[in-house]
């Protein structure tokens, strides 16, 4: 059953004397896809900014704006109206031989390399991959990654920030949605699956009813290639689905972060993000 909702994502940012000068990039408008159809969308800036909107190397739409007139507060707010779809039928996926092929790993280089967050050669995920791998196929080796995070990952607020890389939330033992879709890339690209990060948001509530406003939040999840691109919510372990709006996918959140940019002026005092989902059918 499909899903129309309403995205409203706001961030802001007070800041302790005045700002200059800034220049920023906004990644917060979700993508159509052949199973989600933006209807409408738009990204705007206070104070006001012009903005130059473009597809990023990854696909990602990005809203491009400087400021240069002085001001002490910045506010960025996406609205989206976005029909989504419900899980797709699992695929079977190709076999071990195809995932190592010259094809596969050339074609899919970038989805296969080590990054910032998500470093390979680490012992532990070495020998965990190699368990996983052992009598499973990569579409089953898929599923088990996220069964092994989860075992390992206790979703916790507050143990880990945006620079937390794979393995510190190893180390830390919990972390966010961030943390649980980084820590199974690199177990996926540890046994040669090729995979990418996704952002985008998620509805808390299944049973939704249509009209009702709540308070969500920007989540993470994760794509591996299984002969087509395929995705999985390590973090609830559940299908990705009608209450997932994606909004860009790379190779982790550094590529896709939902705002970024540099300034001169006073230090920020105060970042307010809130993102309130409504179903409305």
């Amino acid at each position: 059953m499909t899903w129309r909702l309403r995205i409203e994502h706001h961030t802001g940012f007070h800041y302790q004397a005045e700002v200059v000068s800034s220049y920023n990039e906004a990644r917060i408008m979700p993508l159509s896809t052949p199973a989600q159809l933006v209807i409408d969308a738009s990204v705007t800036i206070s104070p006001q900014a012009s903005v130059f909107r473009y597809w990023d190397y990854w696909g990602t739409i990005v809203h491009a704006f400087d400021l240069h007139a002085e001001h002490t507060e910045l506010v960025v707010t996406g609205k989206s109206l976005v029909e989504t779809s419900p899980p797709m039928p699992a695929a079977d996926g190709p076999s071990w031989d195809v995932m190592a092929s010259w094809d596969t790993r050339d074609g899919l280089a970038e989805y296969l390399a080590p990054t910032d967050y998500v470093p390979l050669e680490h012992p532990e995920l070495a020998e965990a991959a190699a368990d996983l791998v052992a009598g499973r196929t990569p579409a089953e080796a898929c599923e088990a990654a996220g069964e092994w995070v989860r075992g390992r990952l206790r979703y916790e607020r507050g143990t880990t920030n945006v620079s937390t890389t794979a393995v510190d939330a190893l180390h830390e033992g919990s972390g966010v949605c961030q943390d649980f879709a980084h820590l199974t890339l690199a177990l996926l690209r540890t046994m040669g699956i090729p995979s990418r990060y996704v952002s985008g948001y998620l509805h808390p509530k299944p049973d939704a009813p249509a009209g009702a406003a709540v308070e969500g939040q920007s989540h993470a999840w994760v794509e591996a290639w299984l002969g087509d691109w395929t995705p999985f919510d390590p973090t609830n372990g559940r299908p990705v689905g009608e209450r997932h709006v994606l909004v860009g996918r790379a190779r982790d959140y550094h590529d896709v972060s939902p705002l970024k940019g540099v300034y001169h002026g006073g230090p920020a005092e105060a970042i307010a993000v809130t993102v309130t989902l409504t179903r409305l059918a």
